[in-house]
């Protein structure tokens, strides 16, 4: 499968790209069994896409047991525009943002 049809990639990229720290159990990010179980997804397919975007260098790990992951969009920002990984997840042809945002949250910045 290429990476841009990935859409498993793309769930668990965004799930981090726009995760705040409500969703987390720790401000260090998120165990890959909590975001297996937000998403909805098998557990061995979530620890194969963070694996794929550790080495991309978009998200950081901290710890042992649990691994917590935490998007780093420092280095997102540094990655080339022609990168796979990097279209796929600014493709937001096909996003649902109420996934990830609530207007209620949009009040308290207002």
């Amino acid at each position: 499968m290429l990476i841009e049809e990935d859409i498993d990639l793309k769930r668990v990229g965004l799930e981090l790209m726009f995760l705040t720290p409500e969703k987390c159990s720790r401000d260090e990010g998120i165990s890959a069994v909590e975001l297996s179980k937000s998403l909805n997804m098998p557990l061995e397919t979530v620890k194969k896409k963070l694996k794929i975007l550790f080495e991309k260098e978009i998200i950081r790990v901290y710890g042992i047991n649990p691994k917590l992951w935490k998007f780093d969009e420092y280095n997102f920002q540094k990655m080339d525009e022609d990168d796979d990984v990097y279209r796929l997840l600014c493709n937001f042809d096909d996003v649902d943002f109420d996934r990830y945002f609530s207007y209620s949250d949009f009040k308290k910045i207002m």
